[in-house]
């Protein structure tokens, strides 16, 4: 293989360092190659160095968010309603209380990001094998979160902005040009770890999806239709009652 492919992977990054080396590598270098480089890491070989990343990602994502909206609050574009309204007091006070709150629940919201993220790779992994895909659980694991925590911080960074007007707009498109790059480096490290084609890794990545708009969907249009006349009736009594 590549030697600068494998140099960010050697055993010789450790750390801190390592984990910044490793994460420049997924979201810098999209191809297959560097992501079935990242499925061969010995970190890949648990899930334990992923799911450290994903909660740390998260942490520090809630609570950057949250000092950013506390400033972006004490001058003067405060998301409504604001905490001193809710709350009562000035808006030193309700600054005060959402730094207090986005310490206190950023370990939360990376736990519970963690926990979604296992999931959520879970699924794709076992639909992945059905396509007869040759990775693992923690391989993707792995891959994934190296691509998922750069976009995690930098969107902390950005998202908070979004109550500003005008700036709203510039912040709306650099979101959504980062989300479509994210998801082609997702699919590449799906094709990448299971050695399979784009027709794969796409369903890999997308189906359950469907399969769960689906299956949400079709009840919630099966009742509409059952109580379709019923509701139909009521409109029509309140109509006829009006004067």
């Amino acid at each position: 293989m590549n030697d600068q492919m494998n140099a960010p992977m050697s055993s010789g990054s450790s750390g801190v360092a390592g984990w910044f080396s490793t994460w420049m590598t997924a979201v810098t270098k999209p191809n297959e190659q560097t992501f079935s480089v990242l499925a061969e890491h010995p970190d890949a070989m648990s899930v334990n160095r992923a799911l450290v990343w994903v909660f740390l990602a998260g942490t520090i994502s809630a609570l950057i968010s949250g000092v950013l909206q506390a400033i972006l609050q004490l001058v003067g574009f405060a998301q409504a309603p604001g905490l001193s309204d809710l709350f009562g007091g000035n808006a030193q006070q309700g600054v005060g209380l959402t730094f207090v709150i986005a310490i206190c629940s950023s370990p939360i919201a990376g736990a519970l990001g963690a926990l979604f993220f296992a999931i959520g790779v879970g699924i794709i992994q076992w639909v992945a094998k059905m396509f007869k895909g040759t990775g693992t659980f923690t391989q993707l694991s792995y891959t994934i979160a190296a691509i998922s925590v750069p976009f995690s911080l930098i969107s902390s960074f950005i998202t908070p902005f979004s109550v500003i007007p005008y700036v709203n707009i510039c912040t709306g498109l650099i979101s959504l040009l980062l989300g479509l790059y994210a998801i082609v480096l997702q699919l590449m490290a799906i094709k990448g770890v299971n050695k399979f084609g784009w027709g794969e890794a796409l369903g890999s990545m997308f189906l359950p999806s469907i399969v769960l708009a689906c299956c949400i969907a079709i009840p919630i249009i099966g009742l509409m239709t059952a109580l379709g006349p019923q509701v139909g009736d009521v409109f029509s009594s309140i109509n006829n009652s009006l004067p």
